[in-house]
Order: C-alpha cells, then structure tokens, then sequence
C-alpha cells in the first residue's frame, strides 16, 4: 500500500529523525515521566526524579535485563525522537544535571514534543499510503506546519494549544484510514466472516479472537490487551492507539496495517510466523 510519491528519500529521512537515538538525549524519559509500580514497572517513580537505574552518562544501567528485572514498560516505551530533539534542538545540548535551571523547563517540553514528533510520525505515513494520495498535499502542508512547531523556543511550546492542534492532524489521519481501508477491503480478501470493529474504545481485553477476519477494520485505540489473535488477518487494518499489550500475534498477518508503531509490536506477543509491515522490526523477545 505504500505510495511512489515524488520525494520519497525526504519521507525515508524524516523516519530516520523520528527514531529514537538515546545516545543523543539526556535520559529525559527516565527523569521526566512518572511511573507506579505494576506489570510493567517494578516500582514506583514520581515526574521529575531520575530513575534509580540511570547512570550519570544519561544511560540506563540495567538496559539489557528490564524484562528480568520487571521494568518491561521501558522496553515499549517510544519518544519518536523526541528525546533528542529537546536535548539538542531545544536546549542546545544543554543537560539538566549541569544545567539544573533548565531542568524543569525540559521535563515539561518532553512530553509535548513527543505528541508532536508521534503526529510526525502518523502523517509521515500516510504520504506513504497510495490510498490516500488525493489528500497528500494536505498532509504536507499540516506536516510541514507540525515540523516547524517542534523547532520553537520552549516557552512557545509550552503555550502551544496542543489539544487543538492534535484533532487538525486527527481529521486527516481519519480520512487517510477510511482510505486505505476501503482499499484493503477491496485488495485483501479472506473466506471468514469479517468481526465487527468500528470506533474507538472497543473492548476486546482477553477475548478469544483466534483466526478472526479484521481485514480493513477499525480498531482505532482498542482495547486487545491479552487478546487471543493467534492466525488473524489483520491486513489493512487501522491500529492507532490499540492497546496490544500482551495481545497475542502469533501466526497474524498485519501487513498492510496502517498507524501500526515499533512501540505497540514490542508490547504484543508473536512469533517468527507473525507477519509485520515492512517499517517495523520484529521484537527479539518473540
């Protein structure tokens, strides 16, 4: 489904920078963001204090174990590269720990700007998505306005109407899904009756949905968490803000999908005969 738009080495460069590089950030998701204790996090941690297992080079120190160890929330967690862009764009590659009056002003950023780097990301693929080329130029101008904002002055930032702003990006992320999954139903076809999937906020916690035809379904910010999806035909399927955590892939088909992130695979359970779009990669701990 993706597209042959006219730059694409410019759409494969901002993928690139939407990438999380931890080695240029200041460990801001370890300092600026709570946590409580629970399945994914083995104790509780308020906004603003560093967490026990940073280092003073900003890294973690337990990298390597936190699924033994049960810190498995830091092993989905994504900042879409906004981590580095606040540590060196918005600050200047000024830390917070030399810098300790700056420290605030950057807890507070981060977590703006990883909304703003997330709708990058979003509308990064839907210039990918042949489907919905006839609104692409729609979504380059929003893009390009949602790129700018990330290069502002903190204090602009922090003032940014963020909520409104968000539902701009959401309208055409909506109409680049009806799109896609129009063409999904049409390209994509099974002999199973198709489950009723529509809106958001469906609840599929633990349901049994083995083998199930979500070919072109909308599970916009469903809830699949410990779901059984052994074998489903997800093709085409739109999956922003899905809950997979611990939703079980193994065997589903999820090429195609659209909105699917690095971060909700990392959550799920698959296998080596889990198919993912060509964008992702497929988690180690499967």
């Amino acid at each position: 489904m993706a597209s042959k738009i006219e730059n694409i080495d410019l759409v494969n460069e901002r993928y690139k920078s939407l990438n999380a590089d931890c080695e240029s950030c200041f460990g801001l998701c370890c300092v600026a963001l709570p946590f409580a204790a629970s399945a994914d996090f083995a104790n509780d941690k308020i906004a603003g204090k560093p967490c026990h297992n940073l280092q003073s080079d900003f890294r973690c120190g337990v990298h390597k174990n936190l699924r033994e160890i049960g810190f498995k929330g830091c092993t989905v967690f994504d900042c879409f590269g906004a981590g580095q862009k606040v540590s060196q764009a918005t600050f200047n590659g000024k830390d917070w720990r030399q810098n300790p009056e700056l420290a605030n002003g950057m807890y507070e950023v981060f977590p703006i700007m990883k909304q703003l780097h997330e709708m990058l990301w979003y509308l990064n693929e839907s210039l990918m998505i042949s489907a919905a080329r006839e609104i692409h130029k729609e979504i380059k101008l929003i893009l390009e306005e949602t790129e700018k904002l990330t290069f502002m002055e903190p204090k602009l930032i922090l003032n940014l109407d963020i909520i409104a702003h968000r539902a701009e990006v959401n309208s055409l992320l909506i109409r680049t899904s009806e799109l896609a999954r129009a063409v999904a139903l049409k390209k994509f076809k099974n002999n199973k009756k198709p489950q009723k999937a529509t809106g958001r906020a469906l609840d599929f916690i633990g349901a049994k949905l083995k083998g199930v035809n979500f070919i072109g379904a909308n599970l916009r910010g469903a809830y699949l968490i410990a779901a059984d999806l052994n074998g489903a035909d997800l093709r085409g399927s739109d999956l922003i803000g899905a809950d997979l955590r611990d939703t079980n892939l193994s065997g589903a088909d999820l090429t195609g999908s659209i909105f699917l992130t690095q971060a909700q695979i990392n959550s799920a359970k698959g296998d080596y005969h889990t198919r993912i779009p060509a964008t992702l990669k497929r988690p180690s701990h499967w």
